[in-house]
């Protein structure tokens, strides 16, 4: 009988820490980025090689519109020398002309003759290319994959610069970009990473005006950002013509820092970045251009690519690749201007408040406008268990018109989280208009007022009413300085209470003449403080009918006096 090997215990052991760079000459911590880099999108390409079902041709189609539409510039495409599908789609762009004039397309291909021939073949007749082409360089890709020395590696680097060169050559009504890639750099020996690269440059002979794109991948994200920084600084240091190389940056997620070594990368002196909308690719995913990219848009420097449609492009994403945007994703999920707390949410509701159009940005919790891509403050406040009278109150006043006084906030989100604990769930804004309603618009349920009337006598105020109560009929009388006073005083009479108006508020639903007044009052009725509210189009039916309001909380009728 076998026995079953036993599994591994989960250990740390077995791995290594990452070397770091010796760098005593380290420059790029004092570094700020002000603009943005030169972008480029790996969306078909990367994105595209890592979905479980492969984009078809439609999808790709509308992804690469999508692509242009938000002002990328160049576009890597895909591996047609791999892939027949990646190859078919290049030559609709091209033959179809689908490629704006100022768009470049760029393909990979391996240091390979028979792949790089054919990655020329599927650019016949394109106005612009990159043509990116790679090699393994890694320590562990050396010894165990190809089994080679470094001069072996550097021979296959040598002989694609040359192939693809030659092929360019042969066609020159293309205007040709070369890309050359260290593929797995961050597993390369630093020295061993800017000698292929100076052998592979000493063929393509890049100058100032027609430089090559060093691209240099964390294939696989190996360490802390700030070491991968140490290693694009060292390289730049130290590669053979800096003046006419491009330094590109190719993160991925490994770690959870792409977005981290990107920044850090460009501090360090890259000129350009390769990722992808939201992040997708292999594993773990590429740099997320539209964090990085939004990173910067937040500090007041121009990416130099448009989000402002960003449920747009999150649904074209979406329908492309299969792949959900997570709520939380930085700038575009659904919920990254959604505040809950009710701190959180009193602090926007007043910086939204004070601040105008023409001021800076400055607002507590919002690192951005959301306006800015195509969001609302619908967005913002919403509410559950954890929200409190500040968020409450935005709601209602953005979706319903009621303009809370702070002492009305204060007693009415004690029945909201009521609510919101009792359903474990958010609470809608609907929800929220009705509790409020069914709390404090307590006219209807068994009281009522009936005819009233007003008049000035001998400096006061007179007022007589009809008040239907669950009892039946009672005729009030009271006399008072104002409207308020008289009527309180003619309820004092009926129930033999002392009543007190503590708080009074109004305001008008709307600008229109014909809009509604709605009144808020909470009175003390023997140490007892009852809030609420009356609406209607007369001013003094909705203040008698707030007062009346808050006597119904107390179940006054049972008391009123024989």
């Amino acid at each position: 009988m076998s026995q079953t090997a036993k599994p591994q215990a989960f250990s740390h052991r077995k791995y290594q820490p990452f070397a770091p760079v010796v760098k005593p000459d380290r420059r790029w911590p004092d570094q700020v980025i002000n603009k943005a880099p030169q972008w480029c999108s790996v969306d078909l390409r990367d994105g595209n090689q890592a979905l479980v079902e492969p984009m078809n041709a439609a999808q790709k189609l509308r992804l690469w519109e999508q692509l242009v539409a938000v002002g990328f510039k160049t576009i890597e495409v895909g591996f047609p020398s791999a892939s027949s599908h990646d190859f078919d789609f290049l030559r609709k762009l091209i033959e179809e002309d689908r490629i704006p004039e100022d768009v470049t397309v760029q393909v990979l291909v391996q240091a390979r003759a028979e792949l790089i021939t054919k990655t020329f073949e599927a650019l016949k007749g394109a106005k612009k290319a990159v043509v990116h082409f790679y090699n393994s360089t890694s320590t562990v890709q050396r010894r165990d994959v190809f089994k080679l020395d470094r001069q072996g590696i550097i021979d296959i680097a040598v002989s694609g610069a040359e192939l693809v060169k030659a092929e360019a050559e042969r066609h020159p009504e293309t205007e040709w970009v070369f890309e050359y890639s260290p593929e797995s750099f961050t597993g390369t020996e630093l020295d061993f990473a800017v000698e292929i690269c100076d052998a592979v440059n000493r063929v393509l002979e890049p100058t100032p005006e027609a430089p090559v794109i060093i691209n240099l991948p964390a294939t696989v994200e190996m360490s802390t950002p700030n070491v991968y920084a140490d290693q694009i600084e060292w390289f730049c240091d130290h590669v053979a013509n800096r003046e006419s190389l491009l330094i590109s940056l190719h993160t991925h997620n490994d770690r959870g820092c792409a977005v981290a070594a990107g920044e850090l990368g460009v501090m360090a002196g890259a000129d350009r970045v390769e990722g992808t909308l939201m992040g997708n690719g292999e594993r773990t995913g590429n740099m997320d251009i539209v964090t990085m990219a939004m990173n910067l848009y937040s500090q007041g420097i121009d990416p130099m690519l448009n989000f402002e449609r960003m449920d747009e492009l999150i649904a074209v994403v979406r329908e492309c690749t299969q792949i959900p945007v997570h709520p939380r994703h930085p700038y575009a999920g659904d919920l990254v201007f959604t505040a809950f707390s009710g701190s959180h949410q009193d602090a926007i509701n007043k910086c939204l408040a004070l601040r105008s159009a023409e001021d800076p940005w400055d607002v507590a919790y919002l690192p951005i406008d959301p306006r800015d891509i195509g969001r609302t403050y619908q967005e913002v406040i919403r509410i559950n268990s954890q929200s409190g009278k500040g968020g409450v109150a935005y709601v209602l006043q953005r979706d319903h018109g009621y303009e809370l006084p702070r002492w009305l906030q204060v007693d009415f989100s004690q029945s909201v989280q009521e609510l919101a604990e009792e359903s474990e769930a958010e609470v809608a804004s609907e929800d929220i208009h009705r509790l409020f309603e069914s709390t404090y618009l307590r006219n209807g349920a068994g009281w009522n007022l009936g005819r009233y009337q007003l008049a000035r006598e001998e400096g006061e105020d007179a007022l007589t009413a009809t008040l239907h109560t669950p009892s039946g009929e009672a005729s009030l009388s009271g006399r008072g300085n104002g409207v308020i006073d008289a009527f309180v005083n003619a309820l004092e009479s009926h129930f033999a209470r002392r009543i007190v108006v503590v708080e009074y508020s109004e305001h008008t639903l709307g600008q229109s003449a014909d809009a509604e007044a709605v009144c808020y009052v909470q009175l003390n009725v023997e140490g007892a403080r009852p809030c609420g509210v009356g609406r209607s189009h007369d001013i003094v039916q909705a203040t008698l009918n707030a007062i009346l309001s808050a006597l119904v909380a107390l179940d006054m009728d049972s008391s009123a006096a024989a």
